[in-house]
């Protein structure tokens, strides 16, 4: 249970003094709306500023239409549903996320996705001023999202947190680079060609140097806040939670070693790798299953073996089976902040094999592996343990169990109410 905290002010370390209660202002669905809903749990959310969710606006009437007729992103919308916050404390933008929605859906380079991100974060930052940030004493925004209303709250006295959802663009950019030198036009978009990389990272910085507070969901991210120049000094690393249903024991299966990759299938993700591990195995040893919307031109996925399948986008309500299908996930990213697919695979008691940039809690050789970036031997190795090796998918899946117990949202609430409120 998360336990309330007093209003008044208190010490964290490192970081003055915080007052709340808070607004946050956040685009997206992000974790189920985690943080706001955390913060209204305890009593610290003033109100929830979000783009477009499924309770308030026209979205509010998708509830009455059955899912077998919408389209996967509307259902998507239609999920968008920040339990536990109170309506009165929710505002939404249903017109502005509208068109935030269009203008993605139209982009048609890296740079004109990068153009409608910053258009939306500057435009966001507008409508939650004109709104204004009422008796709140604090606020917490999200990189690329925040700048204005971060420098409101400073120069009104107010609490400024902002949270590093990912590493840093200039850490994400260099990796990109790497890989598109690795492997030529393998993506459907290329950070080369995004002029607008140089504008995006000054905004991330502008915002580092607003905020008194980063909250960063792994050391990962942290680190790449160092080697961007930023003030790592003012970071705290809170790892994240999850809810999921109760997962089960895996055991060694009589056929072929089930694997599943939940995410992007691109360049940032490490799928270049993990295929490059399948190809390393037959269909009667393994089987790989990817779920995730495709960055990768088609020809690039042409003449994947029978014993790898790529499935596109899956609307979260129907991921369970998946996650009941599979016997290990696998995750090899190159950039991450803390990807929460690793919490859910832990959740359902999958081992995870997985990389240091995915910024997971996984602990190597005890509910998973941790393997190198860009290797994908190490990610064959790993998987022929689980084959050769009885008893070792049972004893680690128990531990993924045991080690998801730590990484609820409740335990993640006492995790971050303990850095913003100490």
């Amino acid at each position: 249970m998360i336990r309330t905290q007093s209003t008044e002010p208190c010490a964290t370390a490192g970081a003055g003094r915080v007052r709340a209660p808070f607004v946050v202002a956040q685009l997206g669905a992000r974790m189920h709306y985690a943080v706001p809903r955390i913060l209204a749990a305890e009593g610290q959310l003033a109100r929830l500023f979000t783009d477009i969710c499924a309770v308030q606006g026209w979205p509010r009437l998708l509830k009455w239409l059955p899912n077998g007729v919408l389209p996967p992103g509307v259902r998507r919308l239609k999920g968008r549903i920040p339990r536990g916050v109170p309506h009165e404390q929710l505002t939404s933008f249903t017109g502005f996320g509208w068109e935030y929605v269009q203008k993605r859906r139209q982009a048609r380079s890296a740079e004109q996705m990068t153009a409608a991100h910053l258009w939306a974060g500057a435009r966001f930052n507008e409508l939650v001023l004109r709104q204004g940030l009422g008796e709140a004493r604090g606020v917490y925004t999200f990189n690329s999202a925040g700048l204005s209303v971060l420098e409101s709250a400073r120069q009104r006295g107010l609490r400024a947190v902002m949270e590093q959802t990912i590493a840093p663009t200039e850490v994400e950019a260099r990796l990109m680079r790497e890989e598109w030198t690795r492997h030529g036009q393998w993506g459907s978009g290329g950070f080369e060609e995004n002029g607008l990389l140089r504008e995006f990272g000054a905004l991330e910085a502008a915002e580092w140097n607003a905020a008194q507070v980063i909250v960063c969901g792994s050391e990962f991210v942290r680190e790449g806040i160092r080697e961007a120049g930023g003030p790592w000094e003012k970071c705290v690393v809170v790892p994240y939670g999850v809810d999921c249903p109760p997962g089960r024991v895996r055991q060694k299966p009589r056929g072929p070693l089930r694997v599943l990759f939940v995410g992007t299938v691109g360049l940032r993700k490490g799928v270049p790798y993990l295929l490059a591990a399948a190809e390393l195995f037959g269909a009667d040893s393994c089987e790989f299953r990817l779920i995730g919307s495709i960055d990768v031109s088609a020809d690039r996925l042409a003449g994947l073996p029978g014993h790898v399948q790529v499935l596109g986008s899956v609307p979260r309500a129907e991921m369970k089976r998946h996650w009941d299908w599979a016997d290990v996930f696998v995750l090899p990213s190159l950039c991450e902040g803390s990807a929460t697919v690793c919490y859910e695979a832990l959740g359902a008691g999958l081992p995870v094999i997985t990389t240091p940039n995915a910024g997971s809690v996984v602990r190597d050789g005890v509910d998973g592996f941790v393997v190198p970036v860009r290797d994908g031997n190490a990610i064959a190795g790993r998987l022929e343990k689980f084959m050769k090796h009885d008893g070792l998918l049972e004893s680690m899946s128990k531990q993924a169990l045991l080690r998801a117990q730590s990484f609820t949202v409740a335990k993640y609430g006492e995790r971050l109410t303990e850095a913003l409120l100490g």
